[in-house]
């Protein structure tokens, strides 16, 4: 705890014995945190373990059928006074709330742009008082720029600047690292460790469980809506972490299957030659053969991302080929992607992935539509049927097929999103990040979904700069700035493939699993 907040301090937010109902689910059963001044307290658990009901009820969305809510040893502003609520808690989501269109300082200052509802907006005094408020929080950001011009970091600086803005020293951070490459996570952990020596205290909520301990001092868990410990995290190992999220003895184990011919002994399934899209990445050539999971691994402008894109139609390269079981699919054409056998996770569920308002069956089968009837009509029962039986391939967690996808956590809406691209029986399915955001469960049963395409004969791309996904792969190919690095077979170590990401290992050498180098000339 920073040297400037006394033990004797009050809490900055503290509640207790929380619960909360809808309808016949129980969000809540009694929950409780507290979260000290100066603090960085980790709040981790399962999608549907109750982080996002206890969230949306620490900042006054929501009202608790039972239990108290103090801020300073105060109690809870009065539900439905905003302006109150602002000056004790703010959120910084996973899904920025900033709008794109309007400056940096129209933005700090929205709703707050004049003295008066009358009063003409003073844009000189505008820009000052925005240029004061990023200053005094060491944000270095022009005040006049367009949010839609700043990169995912400088916006999460923004809205965490907002928020400091109204007079709240407790500030909610959801995923904030989702969307974040290995540099800007430690300028945004800098950020937060300065701004805890100031007395402010943040809720941390992560999937990613490395982050809790590089960051947070506390964290608490969650599961199926009640609270089960919290503690320091240096008292607590990473197993016995995950196994408090799980209920179950927690393991380190890679994925397991049974012995299968070497990778590189079946026949090419894909292939990329000499693609090049300007600005993304250049004269990219790769081979993926069948039975086996190939990983790409890059940071955010590494062209990874860019890459996956094109291979599944979104974008049209300048130059180069791509080949599917031995036949050139036309390149910029999603339908062509789709019919030459590629099927495609999106990096961002909520913008590429889902339609929030459809239901869960309508989302999972917008790839096969021409399948569920003749003459272009799509049955809806045979929509039902076909949805069906994917939900439970996938495991997915929903009351039925026509609940709205929007309603379902998390973990079960990137459930969604594979099972939609499973749905064609793919050759090749191009992965983005396909844990991003999910709990530790639902990912080892994602990436083992992932592993089994390539076990029945067929190939995966793994694209993704999250190490634990890139373990499932038989090799992993890095990117840097454009163009492919090293590459590396399973057994490769933590420091030597993020060194490789970032661009400090030789992208002419390949690493073996016994650390031995083969240079390609």
């Amino acid at each position: 705890m920073p040297d400037t907040v006394t033990a004797a301090a009050a809490p900055v937010v503290e509640a207790a014995g929380i619960s909360k109902r809808f309808g016949a689910t129980v969000a809540l059963r009694e929950a409780r945190i507290t979260v000290t001044p100066g603090e960085s307290h980790a709040l981790v658990g399962r999608n549907g373990a109750g982080k996002s009901t206890l969230v949306s009820i620490l900042t006054g969305m929501q009202k608790p059928d039972t239990g108290g809510l103090r801020f300073s040893g105060e109690p809870a502003p009065a539900f439905g006074d905003i302006d109150a609520w602002r000056s004790k808690v703010a959120c910084v989501y996973q899904k920025s709330t900033i709008v794109g269109e309007l400056t940096v300082a129209e933005n700090l200052f929205l709703h707050r742009q004049s003295r008066g509802a009358l009063q003409p907006i003073r844009w000189k005094e505008l820009r000052r008082k925005a240029a004061d408020l990023l200053a005094e929080y060491h944000v270095d950001v022009d005040p006049s720029r367009q949010i839609k011009d700043l990169t995912v970091e400088q916006r999460q600086f923004v809205e965490i600047a907002r928020a400091l803005s109204f007079g709240a020293r407790f500030i909610i951070l959801d995923e904030p690292t989702a969307k974040l490459d290995a540099r800007g996570i430690e300028r945004l952990f800098a950020k937060l460790r300065d701004l805890q020596q100031q007395g402010v205290a943040f809720l941390f909520i992560s999937h990613h469980l490395q982050e809790v301990y590089d960051l947070c001092s506390s964290v608490t868990v969650y599961r199926d809506a009640r609270h089960i410990l919290t503690a320091p995290v240096t008292e607590l190992p990473e197993e016995a972490l995950i196994e408090a999220m799980t209920g179950e003895h927690a393991s380190r184990s890679a994925h397991p299957r049974e012995a299968r011919a070497e990778a590189g002994e079946g026949s090419t399934v894909l292939g990329v030659q000499e693609l090049s899209l300007p600005g993304a990445f250049a004269d990219v050539s790769l081979v993926v053969r069948a039975g086996e999971v190939v990983g790409l691994a890059g940071g955010a402008a590494s062209g990874c991302v860019q890459l996956g894109e094109t291979l599944a139609g979104l974008h049209r390269p300048d130059t180069g080929r791509i080949e599917v079981a031995g036949r050139t699919v036309k390149t910029g054409d999603v339908p062509a992607a789709l019919k030459a056998g590629v099927g495609f996770v999106p990096e961002d569920r909520h913008i590429q992935g889902l339609v929030p308002e459809r239901s869960v069956a309508e989302n999972a089968t917008l790839t096969v539509g021409d399948q569920l009837g003749p003459f272009g009509l799509v049955l809806p029962s045979r929509t039902r049927a076909f949805a069906q039986r994917m939900i439970a391939d996938l495991d997915v967690k929903t009351p039925d097929t026509t609940t709205p996808v929007s309603a379902l956590s998390g973990g079960n809406q990137q459930k969604v999103v594979i099972a939609r691209a499973l749905a064609t029986n793919p050759e090749v399915l191009i992965a983005i990040r396909p844990t991003n955001g999910v709990d530790v469960k639902s990912k080892e049963f994602l990436l083992g979904r992932i592993r089994q395409v390539a076990d029945e004969g067929r190939c995966a791309v793994i694209i993704s700069d999250e190490l634990d996904d890139l373990r499932v792969c038989d090799r992993v190919v890095t990117m840097f700035h454009g163009r492919l690095g090293a590459e590396f077979e399973q057994g490769w170590g933590d420091d030597e493939l993020v060194a490789a990401m970032e661009g400090m290992a030789d992208p002419h050498e390949t690493q073996d699993r016994k650390g031995s180098h083969v240079r390609h000339d």
